[in-house]
C-alpha cells in the first residue's frame, strides 16, 4: 500500500493523468484497470478516472510487489540548485505567477539554450521558495514569447490553474495586448485576417497564397490601434486574437509596415537594433484581473528618440 497526499500544485489534475505522471512505467490501460478494480482510493473512497484532485486529498494505491517495482514512483530531484532564479515578478498568488520576460531570453529550452531560460528561472525561483512540492507536476507557461519579444508570460503554478489558462486561451477569452513600432505611417484602427503558413525548417511564417494547400493555412486575426506616428514610424497597440507563431510580425509585413528592426520580416535596422521591438504589455483575464508590464528601457529610449508616445 502506498499513500500520498495531493500537494497544492497538483490540485485540479485528473486522477488518471496524476497516476500516469506518478507511475510513467505503467501502461495507461493498467492504470485504468487499477482505478476500475478499486485499487486506487481517494480519502478512503473509490473515484472515477476523471475525478479532479484537490489539495490535501489522501491518495492510496494498492499495488502488488511486482507492480510497485514496475511503477517507479517518481521523485523530484533538486536540479535547480545553482540555476539563476532572478525573474521580474509582475503578480503572484498561490496558483498563478505572471513574469515579465526580457528580450533576448528564450521562454523554453531549445537546442541553442538548455539552461538559462524563463521557465528554468521560474522553476529555480519556486524551488528556492519551497514551492516545487510535486514530483509529477511542474509549473508551466500558458503563453510563449519569441526570444526577442519581451513582456508578460503567464505561469500556472497548479495543474488546475494551468488548465484554466489554457482553456481561456483556446476559447479566445483571454485578452493579450502588445505594443510595437512599425515602419511608415498608420492611422486609426484595423484588423488583419490573412491566414498563415508556417515553414518550420526556415523558422518563418508567411501569409497564405493561392498556391498554398488549404490544410496548411491557419486562420489568424490581429487587431491594431495606431497610438502615435512621427518621423516615418508608428507606435501601435496590437491585440493578438489568435496566437500563431510570428503572427504580428508576418501580418504587419504583409501590409507594408514591418516592425522596426525586424530584419527577418523586412524591417530595417534602426540605431543598431536588429530585432523586432515587440512587447507583450497588457493581459486581461476573463475574471477581470489585468496585468501590465512597463516598456523595457531599449523600447522606451527608441520611442522617445522617435517622439512616439501613447503607452
Amino acid at each position: 500500500m502506498i499513500t500520498r497526499t495531493v500537494t497544492p500544485s497538483e490540485s485540479g489534475k485528473r486522477l488518471h493523468r496524476y497516476l500516469r505522471n506518478l507511475m510513467p512505467n505503467l501502461p495507461l490501460g493498467q492504470i485504468y484497470k487499477m482505478i476500475d478494480q478499486g485499487k486506487v482510493k481517494i480519502n478512503g473512497k473509490r473515484k472515477n478516472q476523471n475525478y479532479e484532485l484537490a489539495s490535501g486529498d489522501e491518495l492510496t494505491l494498492y499495488l502488488e510487489e511486482t507492480q510497485y517495482t514496475e511503477a517507479s514512483i517518481g521523485q523530484k530531484k533538486a536540479k535547480y540548485v545553482g540555476v539563476n532564479a532572478n525573474i521580474d515578478v509582475v503578480y503572484e498568488d498561490d496558483q498563478l505567477l505572471v513574469a515579465a520576460k526580457p528580450a533576448g531570453m528564450l521562454t523554453h529550452p531549445d537546442q541553442t539554450d538548455q539552461k538559462d531560460t524563463l521557465v528554468n528561472r521560474v522553476h529555480a525561483y519556486l524551488y528556492k521558495k519551497g514551492e516545487l512540492d510535486s514530483p509529477i507536476f511542474m509549473p508551466a507557461t500558458a503563453n510563449r514569447l519569441d526570444r526577442n519579444t519581451s513582456g508578460l508570460v503567464l505561469v500556472g503554478k497548479t495543474a488546475g490553474m494551468l488548465h484554466q489558462l489554457n482553456q481561456w486561451i483556446q476559447k479566445h477569452e483571454l485578452e493579450k495586448y502588445y505594443v510595437t513600432i512599425v515602419e511608415g505611417k498608420l492611422v486609426g484602427e484595423g484588423e488583419l485576417t490573412g491566414a498563415l503558413v508556417r515553414d518550420e525548417k526556415a523558422n518563418r511564417t508567411r501569409v497564405a497564397g493561392v498556391r498554398d494547400a488549404q490544410e496548411d493555412a491557419k486562420s489568424a486575426t490581429t487587431r491594431y490601434r495606431a497610438l502615435s506616428s512621427e518621423n516615418g514610424y508608428t507606435l501601435v497597440e496590437v491585440e493578438l486574437v489568435s496566437g500563431r507563431t510570428h503572427q504580428i510580425r508576418t501580418h504587419f509585413q504583409s501590409i507594408g509596415h514591418p516592425l522596426l528592426g525586424d530584419v527577418k520580416y523586412g524591417g530595417r535596422i534602426f540605431a543598431g537594433i536588429n530585432h523586432q521591438l515587440l512587447h507583450a504589455w497588457r493581459i486581461v483575464l476573463p475574471d477581470g484581473r489585468e496585468f501590465r508590464a512597463p516598456l523595457p528601457p531599449l523600447f522606451r529610449r527608441t520611442s522617445d528618440k522617435l517622439d512616439l508616445h501613447g503607452v
